[in-house]
């Protein structure tokens, strides 16, 4: 009983310090200065070096925050016409929940590949061999997930793996040297690496898989609690 008392205390030690160090409330206000995500507020996200609210979720915390989708979802924003065939270009995704709905499709991050240019986050080139994503545009949230890692787990395999964002999957633009003259991506696209596919036991011949993902943090949180229940 004694050791199950201990252990209880540093789980919930482990949890309270976790909490600490990652909860966004110790970051910035309404357009206060940031760089990453984690320099806001509560539900704030960083955009273009500021704190604003988060336009997928719909709150109104700062009165100048940009525009939340529509009541129906993410609406696309217009029409991009490319090869003959048009293509909904949008500047939203949909939610982020601690399990986000998605479509993986795979993503050359290396110098020639089809993921055209340099990678957003980082202006730079990857192996194929690194666990890395692209967001699209929504998700990707201006950069602010930049240098984060997502869990993904794939609905077929049951397989999960941890990736870190390194660039957008733009949903505005395309059909462009840029953009390896691919349209734009859709809006609940996670694009991973080759890495990314083999660690979920995926065949990337496939093209499309569906997935779940959430940020990291989620996850460890998440593991935490069931440790306190289970040996409660």
């Amino acid at each position: 009983m004694k050791n199950l008392a201990t252990f209880l205390d540093i789980a919930l030690f482990l949890v309270i310090s976790f909490a600490f160090f990652w909860s966004p409330s110790l970051g910035n206000s309404c357009n206060g200065p940031c760089q990453t995500l984690n320099d806001c507020d509560g539900q704030l996200i960083c955009i273009s070096g500021r704190c604003t609210d988060d336009p997928q979720v719909g709150t109104h915390i700062c009165g100048n925050s940009p525009p939340s989708p529509s009541r129906g979802g993410c609406q696309p924003s217009s029409t991009m016409y490319c090869n003959g065939q048009s293509y909904p270009k949008y500047d939203c995704s949909p939610p982020v929940t601690s399990s986000t709905q998605a479509t993986l499709m795979n993503n050359d991050f290396s110098k020639g590949g089809d993921g055209g240019g340099p990678s957003e986050c980082d202006n730079k080139y990857h192996n194929n061999s690194e666990l890395i994503v692209a967001l699209s545009t929504g998700w990707y949230a201006g950069g602010s997930r930049c240098g984060h890692r997502i869990k993904i787990v794939s609905t077929k395999t049951r397989k999960s793996v941890m990736a870190k964002v390194v660039d957008e999957c733009d949903s505005r633009n395309g059909c462009d040297k840029e953009h390896a003259y691919q349209p734009p991506c859709k809006n609940n696209i996670v694009d991973g690496s080759n890495a990314v596919w083999q660690a979920l036991g995926l065949d990337i011949d496939v093209g499309e898989e569906n997935v779940v993902w959430s940020m990291a943090w989620y996850a460890v949180c998440a593991f935490f609690l069931s440790l306190i229940e289970w040996n409660w």
